[in-house]
């Protein structure tokens, strides 16, 4: 059974690892077309995402797996001749459920010490490709605005020398008031040996600037509207660096991808306090300086009375005594009062919501470590004895089910995980709920099988409509009576 096992887990760990290591990719594909990215620079990005995308491979392989292994069990009639000989189902099980608590835990601890490094070099990395310039090739007979700050036109372009002809130059790098046009018959592209700089070599031009900054600047300019000049050799110097600079990993260092459990932990509780000081904080500056605390007002003519003497009058006789004028005015300063108030809650709301969503960003990542090992034995209770049930082997039924199930665990897990991250539910509950979906589906369906339950069986389903209906005659023929 182990062996057996072992050799279909491989070679769909494999599979699926590709497939999903394809989805990334295509995710992220903007950032790697076009960049002119080195060979080992690439690589370097492809082992970082197949580390990361294990975890989520591992329950996918595990489901199709025991579907296909057991599924090929029960088409060979190997299963029935096992339970006929008097082997149940659990005992068939037995090398393979500590094989798969086994992978479960190693899943684990893959999570929380490989997952963190490599998805911080991984971040780093699509970081430093983000800011790097793309590879400069620029198209006949259109404007190529691949330069920042420039738009660069040519009409024909020898792809031996490298000339190029018929060249219109933009540059508004300076701002759209501040435009230079630069046209030339011929040209050639080149870069500084640093691969810093780009160096544009016109030949047989004129350019045109606008003036209207420094129009602004000096008034004597002002009947000057642009400078034109003409040129036989002309160098631009343009930044752009084509060199892939690395982003600074330690920048990642906070995040909550880059962290184990006990670091999530203590960021969590570091966090935690911080937030209870904020908390307790703006609740006494609300009590003290926004109500009847410490401060003190004034009285119409007889100066200032302390608030706790205030307290002790009736507010509706004392407002009553007032002239219309101080009732206006006591009005407007409770309105003012109000409107300061509110502000200060939303301020108070918005400087406690990133300490919380801090907290709950690592709570969601603390629980994603331990409910992935999780989903591995709930696949395996699922693959196993309904590939027992169905008794197909081969990659045909075992695929689509495998499929649509993890299409339905991806859904919940989905869903579930927004929920903790919008914080519309307890982050545990989120996270822990697909798990709480699937396990009674695993606990349904072993059962089932130990009990050679003919779920998936049409025939026994018709034997049920069947006497379902003779019933339902019966109980008719009764009511007639």
């Amino acid at each position: 059974m182990l062996k057996s096992f072992l050799g279909v887990f491989v070679l769909t760990f494999v599979i699926c690892s590709f497939v999903l290591l394809m989805q990334f990719v295509w995710m992220h594909v903007k950032d790697l077309v076009g960049k002119g990215v080195e060979v080992n620079v690439l690589a370097e990005f492809f082992v970082y995402a197949v580390v990361t995308v294990v975890p989520l491979a591992l329950p996918l392989a595990i489901l199709l797996a025991s579907l296909m292994t057991f599924g090929n069990l029960g088409e060979s009639f190997e299963l029935t001749a096992m339970k006929a000989a008097g082997v149940g189902l659990f005992r068939i099980m037995r090398s393979l459920i500590v094989t798969i608590a086994i992978i479960s835990v190693g899943a684990f601890f893959f999570s929380n010490y490989v997952l963190p490094v490599s998805q911080t070099k991984l971040w780093a990395l699509i970081f430093s490709l983000r800011q790097k310039s793309p590879e400069l090739e620029i198209p006949v007979g259109e404007f190529y605005d691949g330069v920042n700050g420039y738009k660069i036109y040519v009409q024909q372009k020898d792809t031996k020398t490298g000339l190029l002809t018929d060249m219109m130059i933009y540059d508004y790098s300076e701002g759209f008031d501040n435009a230079t046009v630069t046209v030339a018959d011929s040209g050639y592209i080149l870069f500084t040996e640093d691969n810093k700089y780009l160096i544009l070599r016109l030949y047989n031009g004129e350019s045109f600037e606008n003036l209207n900054q420094q129009q602004r600047k000096s008034f004597a300019q002002k009947n000057v509207p642009y400078r034109r000049e003409t040129f036989g050799v002309k160098n631009l110097l343009i930044d752009f660096n084509t060199e892939l600079e690395r982003y600074d990993e330690s920048v990642l260092a906070d995040q909550h991808v880059s962290k184990n459990t006990f670091e999530l932990i203590e960021s969590i509780d570091s966090v935690a306090v911080l937030a209870q000081a904020r908390g307790r904080e703006q609740s006494n500056e609300i009590i003290e300086n926004r109500y009847f605390g410490r401060e003190r007002r004034p009285n119409r003519d007889i100066g200032h009375v302390d608030s706790k003497e205030v307290s002790n009058f009736d507010k509706d006789s004392l407002f009553a005594t007032f002239s219309l004028r101080e009732k206006e005015l006591t009005m407007q300063k409770a309105l003012d009062r109000a409107k300061s108030h509110a502000d200060m809650v939303d301020y108070n709301a918005i400087m406690m919501e990133d300490h919380l969503r801090y907290i709950r960003k690592h709570e969601i990542e603390l629980h994603r470590k331990f409910t992935l090992a999780f989903a591995c034995l709930i696949f395996f209770f699922i693959g196993a004895p309904l590939g027992a049930i169905i008794r197909k082997g081969g990659l045909g039924a075992p695929i689509i089910i495998s499929v649509v199930m993890f299409i339905i665990y991806y859904i919940i897990d989905n869903t579930g995980y927004k929920m903790a991250r919008e914080a519309l539910w307890p982050c545990w509950q989120g996270m822990w709920l697909s798990s709480f979906v699937l396990l009674p589906i695993g606990v349904f369906l072993t059962t089932k099988a130990a009990n050679d339950s003919a779920l998936f069986n049409p025939e026994a389903w018709i034997i049920q409509y069947e006497k379902l209906k003779k019933k339902y005659k019966e109980c008719c023929a009764n009511k007639n009576k």
